[in-house]
């Protein structure tokens, strides 16, 4: 049975894993850690997305990444080529080191952000690098010793996962590490790494109670969240398809439609990106949105992102039937 695609959608929670070419340590020294840490961090800062939980073991990596301007692809493929090249030139190997493509499982926020962030942290103690949870404050390769505030990735979104323990820092810091002392003994959770509606649903209990109730849900392997979190997934994912093919067909691209528009108005185009409301550019800004949307058939949605303003404001300008001037 043929693989699926990847689904990608920006703004997005991500797990992902990657692991060795038949076990292959992919982390030999304290070097080759480094190497991928500081690739990260990097992309972390030019790439705007974030980190939240992140785990090196000598064969596979664990991730917990929220998508940005970048899509997930293009930062793995980044992050991962490079860091290929320079294993393979430090070890003196050739071939390919990751097995296959990366695993990635686009993960609803609400529910799973912590739960995923403690699985992934506590990655060290169930393969019996580290036996104690004090041990794992000073365990450099997870980072769990970041958000202890015993190691330090500037990178790591800390305060994203500290916010839901508390607003004062020591107290956050105390109840997460209770929150993640609660599941220590635990082992492997194939249900937030396994697939189709195992995963979807977060575990069998999920599953029996939907039979139970006689209830059919959406699921799919390559996601963990509700069935209705499933629906919105691939509503954006068909959206972005649609974009994407349109993009190759239509003409104009929104950057030329709105150099046209700009001209004629006699304004700058960044005044238009940018939150200038003057009376001259917020009717630019209509009638570009107008015509987007309307006239060549751009969503809201996709307008927004590049004007950088909200969707609602897009659509309330496209759908006012009032005529716009550029003299008025």
């Amino acid at each position: 049975m043929p693989r699926q695609s990847r689904l990608d959608v920006p703004g997005t929670l991500h797990q992902v894993i990657g692991r060795g070419v038949e076990g292959t340590k992919i982390f030999r020294t304290r070097v080759d850690q480094e190497d991928f840490l500081s690739r990260l961090g990097e992309l972390c800062r030019v790439g705007g997305f974030r980190v939240y939980a992140w785990a090196l073991m000598d064969n596979h990596f664990h991730l917990l990444v929220k998508s940005g301007n970048q899509s997930l692809s293009q930062i793995m493929r980044k992050l991962l080529t490079g860091y290929v090249i320079n294993f393979n030139r430090r070890h003196r190997r050739s071939g390919h080191l990751f097995q296959n493509r990366y695993k990635s499982i686009i993960c609803e926020e609400d529910p799973y952000l912590l739960e995923l962030t403690r699985y992934i942290h506590l990655n060290p103690v169930r393969v019996g690098v580290v036996k104690t949870l004090r041990q794992l404050r000073d365990y450099p390769w997870s980072g769990h010793g970041v958000i202890m505030g015993r190691q330090q990735r500037e990178w790591q979104d800390v305060g994203g996962i500290l916010a839901y323990f508390g607003k004062r820092r020591k107290e956050a810091v105390g109840r997460y590490e209770e929150y993640v002392g609660e599941r220590i003994k635990e082992g492997r959770r194939p249900e937030l790494v396994g697939g189709g509606l195992i995963r979807s649903l977060g575990g069998w209990s999920g599953v029996l109670s939907m039979r139970g109730k006689g209830e059919k849900v959406a699921a799919d392997g390559r996601i963990l969240g509700s069935g209705e979190f499933v629906e919105r997934v691939f509503s954006e994912a068909e959206e972005r398809a649609r974009e994407a093919l349109s993009w190759r067909w239509r003409v104009p691209e929104l950057q030329v439609l709105l150099r046209g528009i700009a001209e004629r108005g006699g304004v700058e185009e960044g005044e238009v990106l940018g939150g200038d409301q003057r009376r001259l550019v917020v009717r630019v800004r209509k009638i570009f949105c107008r015509e987007a949307v309307k006239k060549y058939g751009y969503s809201g949605a996709r307008v927004a992102r590049f004007l950088g303003v909200t969707t609602s404001l897009v659509n309330r300008y496209a759908s006012s039937e009032k005529p716009i001037a550029m003299d008025q």
